[in-house]
């Protein structure tokens, strides 16, 4: 009996270890060797702040996660209802692809759907020349926009992810430049809401403008059907590159972005989602949306040439200012982060000074990145010491002191 107790406590014992394990507390960050990707990051969609970073700054090769800059430079340079014609070189490309026939003519709303929904290489040559005239002056345009956003680590060559190599060198990027990159397709953006719509589609069916040939695409991003929230997705995959996986997902007001890099190869095709979901987790059990306190401010900035009154030797006055607070929103923060505040502003002015005129800001600091600012302002009209008022001050005055009888 003894015996046959004592083995039940020893599988009691293991079976609460075993469900302990599998309720792992989600929100601690994820150890490098319990995520498969090479590189990842998690970004605050709003700060673009990095939250979780795994190798998030190591050149890595990216795949079809390229054609989110591919989608996104076409919608903002081109109209939905223009005519896109195939060329050879857009018939040469290798699978995955649609199959265009050189001269075949196409809706270009038709091949962003090609583009986003099945990944098709020929859609990506063919917009690219559409647009420059030339796959290579289409990577100048990418590498241009990439500086442009700060992205200093990525380089394209291809408008659709195949690996190549140029004299700039080879085609890559890292998981928080191509984070940063998707922050912008569906945040900042002129066309985040037409790129949010086309990657949200479940399929979409098509043909070409001379209706010889009909085609279908169905959205590969499976986490749409994951988890709730989910602004967009593209996942790519190479034999240098391995799985790769970028997405954005709104919660409860907070907008994350995840990119995954060398995220597993044949035939682990599913770690990218076990990945997404393992920092989506995490994001949403450690981070909350806190604004931080308004920082205590000297009330007051002295104005020079100022009006005063008669009598007084002093040709200075103080105005009041203060903060404008609920510019600055606010941003994930786990519950252990502090924010700094730096205070700038101009605690000398010079008249004449009208009320609500910004004179500095309080900016929130955390681990060196500007969360947001909130503006100092004047409260007070103050007049200037000019001619005309010099000359109204003494006749007041002279006429107050010696009225005429």
């Amino acid at each position: 009996m003894r015996r046959w107790l004592c083995t039940l406590g020893i599988v009691l014992l293991l079976m609460q270890m075993w469900t302990s394990a599998c309720m792992a507390d989600s929100s601690i960050p994820p150890k490098d060797n319990e995520l498969y990707a090479l590189g990842a990051c998690m970004m605050d969609g709003d700060s673009g702040r990095v939250l979780y970073g795994k190798n998030e700054n190591e050149e890595l090769a990216m795949a079809s996660t390229t054609k989110i800059m591919t989608c996104i430079l076409i919608m903002e340079n081109c109209d939905p209802n223009e005519v896109v014609t195939a060329s050879q070189n857009a018939a040469d490309q290798p699978k995955v692809h649609l199959g265009v026939r050189k001269g075949q003519r196409f809706l270009l709303e038709d091949l962003l759907f090609a583009l986003m929904l099945e990944s098709y290489n020929d859609a990506a040559v063919m917009l690219a020349e559409h647009l420059d005239g030339s796959v290579e002056a289409f990577a100048d345009r990418m590498n241009r926009k990439a500086k442009s956003l700060y992205c200093l680590h990525t380089h394209f060559v291809t408008p659709n992810g195949l690996d190549d190599t140029d004299e700039g060198g080879e085609h890559h990027t890292t998981a928080a430049d191509l984070a940063r990159i998707m922050l912008y397709c569906v945040k900042e953006s002129p066309k985040a809401e037409y790129f949010m719509q086309i990657t949200q589609t479940a399929s979409h069916s098509f043909s070409d403008l001379d209706q010889q040939t009909s085609y279908s695409c169905s959205n590969h991003n499976q986490l749409l059907s994951m988890t709730d929230g989910v602004l967009s997705g593209k996942t790519g995959f190479t034999g240098k590159a391995g799985y790769c996986y970028v997405c954005a997902v709104r919660s409860e007001g907070r907008t994350y972005i995840v990119a995954l890099l060398g995220c597993g190869w044949p035939n682990n095709k599913s770690y990218k989602w076990k990945d997404a979901l393992k920092l989506l987790a995490y994001g949403k059990d450690a981070f909350s949306f806190r604004k931080p306190v308004p920082l205590s401010l000297k009330d007051t900035a002295v104005v020079l040439g100022a009006v005063y009154p008669w009598g007084e030797s002093t040709k200075q006055q103080e105005v009041s200012v203060k903060e404008v607070t609920g510019q600055m929103k606010g941003a994930l923060m786990t519950a252990d982060e502090k924010v700094r505040a730096v205070y700038s502003y101009t605690e000398s002015l010079s008249a004449p000074v009208q009320a609500g005129t910004q004179i500095g800001q309080i900016s929130y600091m955390l681990d060196g990145i500007c969360l947001g600012t909130d503006p100092v302002v004047v409260t007070q009209n103050i007049s200037e010491v000019s001619l005309q008022w010099c000359g109204r001050t003494l006749l007041y005055h002279f006429l107050w002191k010696n009225p005429i009888v």
